[in-house]
């Protein structure tokens, strides 16, 4: 089995000192060379190397320019420089440093000294990467499991609430697209995706003499069920987390309404976060047309021509205009996440 040796770029404007180090490495490594700072330049972001021996004196861009820019290149920062040089004050030292510089080698250079300093870098190195690939892989489990339970928080209310489990998925599918609709960067979208299935948390905390009663709700029970956006801000609390932070936003506000009406806060048109505004959209279509125990399915176009009515009342009109303007891919995530749909992935899974 062939073993792809590690590359070294060697930088010096002499080519006897490159020819030294080329000589030292070749056996080890392959070695790219190059006799100026622009030349190493275009050479290592057309292929990285592993490690770079780098003289700092060369005419056009010295060596700390050169590291200077490697460091600020995200594709490049990570590759070791060592210096190569005969001029090494404690002041050029630093300002090696200083320039992201990892070690530096003297002139004349020895073999040995070559040779352990690489070896030691490359497996620097190699163990730093492997600690990254650690770090980002726990880091990625422990954001889908806390992902995980907040899906599931949010699944839990709506079926409290005689809800499916697929609300929270549609409309927060629908809350994702009319995000990215009205200007959301796709990071920003992509939690509320996420943010969204907590919306109705609080409906844990209302007793189910109120959530589950067939009928009107009194004036006393009214004030109860309204609390449930309080409650929710409660149950997520706060958190350094965006992502929390945006369910707790989203939880507090989808109920507050453009003209004012709303609750818990009354809170009226801008004042509202984007993502409440966005949320009661999504959340009021997918309850216009989805069949619940007290409810059919109401046809799309009886569903628009009464959100319709309402923007400017109860909707911010932005969103309702956005919202049916991609109607289409709204209706494919209807599709896609219908109680028809699961039951047809069951019986064939």
């Amino acid at each position: 089995m062939t073993v792809n040796k590690p590359t070294i770029l060697v930088v010096d404007d002499a080519p006897e000192n490159i020819d030294v180090l080329v000589g030292i490495l070749h056996e080890d490594y392959e070695v790219k060379a190059a006799i100026n700072g622009d030349i190493a330049l275009r050479i290592a972001r057309r292929s990285p190397p592993d490690l770079i021996l780098l003289d700092i004196m060369m005419p056009g861009i010295d060596g700390y320019e050169v590291c200077r820019q490697l460091k600020e290149d995200h594709l490049l920062k990570h590759i070791p420089v060592i210096f190569i040089t005969a001029k090494l004050g404690v002041k050029d030292e630093v300002k090696g440093f200083e320039a992201g510089a990892v070690d530096y080698i003297s002139k004349p250079v020895s073999a040995p000294v070559v040779k352990a300093r690489v070896r030691t870098h490359l497996a620097l190195h190699d163990q730093n990467r492997e600690l990254d690939r650690k770090v980002h892989e726990q880091t990625r489990k422990i954001s889908d499991t806390r992902l995980q339970i907040i899906q599931r928080l949010g699944r839990a209310a709506e079926y409290k609430d005689n809800e499916t489990g697929l609300h929270v998925i549609r409309m927060s599918h629908y809350s994702k697209l009319l995000a990215l609709s009205v200007g959301m960067s796709e990071n920003e979208a992509e939690l509320l995706l996420n943010a969204a299935p907590m919306h109705d948390i609080g409906k844990i905390g209302i007793p189910d003499s109120i959530l589950q009663k067939p009928g009107k709700l009194t004036e006393e029970e009214w004030v109860i069920m309204r609390t449930h956006c309080e409650v929710g801000a409660r149950i997520i609390g706060h958190d350094d987390s965006a992502l929390l932070r945006m369910a707790r936003t989203v939880a507090m506000t989808h109920h507050e309404r453009w003209d004012g009406t709303g609750y818990p806060h009354g809170l009226s048109g801008t004042d509202i976060p984007t993502v409440g505004r966005i949320v009661a959209v999504a959340d009021v279509f997918d309850a216009l047309t989805s069949h619940r125990p007290y409810k059919e399915a109401w046809p799309v176009s009886k569903a628009r021509a009464v959100m319709l009515e309402a923007s400017g009342s109860h909707f911010d009109p932005q969103m309702v205009e956005a919202f049916f303007d991609n109607l289409d891919d709204m209706l494919i995530v209807r599709d896609q996440y219908s109680e028809l749909s699961a039951e047809r992935r069951q019986a064939t899974g």
